[in-house]
């Protein structure tokens, strides 16, 4: 009885939480009070050590961001992008999107053997994932949810399904709204979602043909501002220099803020991927100039659209396991 008391509690608490699309998931309940009685302290160790690590470099930040980004486009939110490379697993980390640029992984070791510590094999990789992303996103200055939580640990990775369903930099705007829409989200959250470019880097690899040469035939982009294009060149040189670091946001590119969305109005999103929400699609030009205009508007929808994609098919209830190293599943 004093079970059901407890839940029906966390379960009425639900109903005034901010931003919370919570409920019932693959036969599990998915809401952000999952641990408060089997982990009390869980957010609040996830939400230091995050801390730390973004105090020590700001990149960090996006780092996580991203990773959580990449976690949920390839079989859902299950943390396969941890995994390593043993017996038939063969790991996310060497795909196309993720060989050489994902990186955090040595943060979420150190969340994870804190917890394992705290509270023993109760708190998923999948989990620490979602809540390192929105505390990096609150640690740069940006909106707050509450993450529903409850996700589980896949048993396996896909490397397949990161080269092929993660968007990229080059990638047309209708194949990068295809990939949103396979995963249940749509424009809206495209364009939401892509200003998390406001915080972190890009290597010179993802944009070079930009500037040297868009559409196959030897000339820049010309939806780049040009004066923008000549100082990138320097160091995004025709060949060399591939993991040369830029800001995506070279305006304020250590805080979370709608900078991104006034960049791409002046011609000067750094990837293709970026300036294509204005120049490819009338739904998606109106929602750059929306958040352009509205901080305060595209937190609330930035915030919306994470609990959304972090609900992306979650391994709840008894499927999947709760990893006690994040990088291999369990004997």
């Amino acid at each position: 009885m004093a079970h059901l008391m407890s839940f029906l509690i966390a379960f009425s608490l639900i109903a005034f939480a901010p931003f919370c699309f919570c409920g019932k998931a693959n036969n599990g309940y998915f809401y952000p009070q999952f641990y408060d009685h089997s982990c009390p302290k869980a957010q609040e160790i996830v939400k230091s050590i995050v801390a730390k690590a973004v105090a020590k470099e700001t990149r960090m930040a996006a780092s996580l961001l991203r990773l959580h980004f990449h976690d949920c486009f390839v079989k859902g939110c299950d943390a396969s992008i941890l995994l390593d490379s043993s017996g038939t697993i063969i790991s996310e980390k060497s795909s196309n999107p993720n060989r050489g640029s994902a990186r955090g992984f040595e943060v979420l070791d150190e969340i994870k053997s804190a917890l394992e510590k705290e509270c023993p094999q109760t708190v998923s990789c999948a989990d620490i994932l979602a809540l390192a992303a929105r505390d990096s996103t609150v640690l740069t200055g940006g909106p707050s949810w509450e993450v529903p939580l409850g996700r589980r640990d896949s048993r396996g990775a896909s490397l397949s399904g990161s080269n092929n369903n993660i968007p990229a930099p080059n990638n047309t705007f209708q194949t990068i709204l295809t990939k949103f829409k396979l995963q249940g989200l749509d424009v809206v959250d495209l364009v939401a979602l892509s200003g998390s470019h406001t915080i972190g880097n890009s290597r010179c690899t993802s944009f070079r043909q930009r500037l040297y040469n868009q559409s196959g035939n030897g000339q820049p982009d010309n939806t780049l501002d040009q004066s923008y294009a000549s100082q990138l060149r320097p160091r995004c040189p025709r060949s060399g220099g591939d993991q040369n670091l830029f800001f995506l946001d070279f305006v304020s590119p250590a805080k979370f803020d709608n900078t991104y969305y006034k960049n791409i109005l002046a011609s000067k999103g750094l990837l293709n991927s970026d300036q294509v929400l204005l120049t490819k699609n009338e739904a998606s030009m109106e929602l750059v100039k929306k958040y352009a205009e509205n901080n305060k508007l595209f937190f609330e929808q930035f915030a919306k659209s994470m609990i959304k994609m972090g609900n992306i098919s979650p391994l709840t209830g008894s499927k999947g396991e709760i990893r006690k190293h994040c990088r291999k599943i369990n004997k």
